[in-house]
């Protein structure tokens, strides 16, 4: 089993713990992502590993479900609307727990997969290993809108922050691809103060442009959870700057990050 099955398995843990620490009322609240619910994201979630599952036991049933997914958004279902409809309006600890079981069968399908296998998906293609972080990278940034709803500080970041943080780098390109912007030349270098003291760096030999400081900042800024402006990361550099006002670690049509300070922890 590679790695990354397991941090994922941690990180859904942990999101779990925090869904337990939920009240009934809790889950029809409007958090600041979108105003999406507690139900609205671990729906949202739910469905993206329904995907992922059926991408690592067979891609021609993965086909079949993103077009039936596609053809009701044309329709005129919003994302959330989608969920809603597919779940038939689960909500609550019973989707906490049908969430989870889904997740679990991911994980073992995708741990007896070769390292080497890719698998399909609604962006670009993916090695196993990628797949798998997206779903981790999913997981944890979605969790920061219902830690900020409780008014509550996650827990300490741990060393599987760095695939999030590995995914942001890699994304770099596609996220001016997606939005059929011409990719920079330049890559901006990248060093994060980490868990337990560490330094992750990438793109040592960039000077020019470089974003430095602390790790779970910038896995908030690539994730969209937080707006640059509203971190202590320091940002060099005019292609950084750009970068940080079209950064996307994720799948799907051009997202625009955050306003400055729109997503913070809520004052209770």
């Amino acid at each position: 089993m590679i790695q990354q099955v397991d941090d994922l398995l941690a990180e859904a843990a942990e999101f779990d713990r925090l869904l337990a620490a939920l009240g009934d009322d809790d889950w029809s609240r409007a958090t600041q992502f979108k105003a999406w619910t507690a139900d609205d994201i671990v729906r949202h979630l739910h469905v993206g590993d329904t995907m992922a599952l059926a991408s690592a036991r067979d891609p021609a049933a993965f086909a079949a479900l993103m077009a039936d997914i596609q053809a009701r958004r044309q329709a005129g279902l919003s994302r959330v609307e989608e969920a809603r409809e597919r779940l038939g309006g689960l909500g609550g600890p019973l989707l906490r727990a049908r969430w989870r079981q889904t997740l679990e069968q991911l994980c073992d399908v995708l741990g007896k997969l070769p390292p080497d296998a890719r698998l399909k998906w609604s962006g670009p293609d993916m090695g196993v290993r990628m797949f798998t972080t997206a779903r981790q990278m999913e997981t944890w940034s979605h969790a920061q809108a219902i830690y900020d709803l409780l008014g509550i500080d996650r827990p300490a970041a741990q060393p599987r922050l760095r695939n999030i943080a590995e995914m942001g780098v890699r994304t770099f390109g596609w996220a001016y691809r997606n939005r059929g912007l011409a990719v920079p030349a330049t890559v901006p270098s990248v060093r994060l103060d980490a868990p337990a003291g560490e330094r992750w760096e990438w793109l040592q030999s960039s000077t020019n442009d470089a974003i430095e400081g602390d790790a779970v900042a910038f896995c908030q800024v690539v994730t969209q959870t937080r707006n640059v402006a509203d971190t202590t990361l320091t940002v060099r550099g005019e292609t950084a700057r750009h970068w940080m006002t079209v950064v996307q670690c994720f799948a799907g049509p051009p997202e625009t990050p955050p306003a400055p300070g729109t997503r913070a922890k809520s004052r209770r």
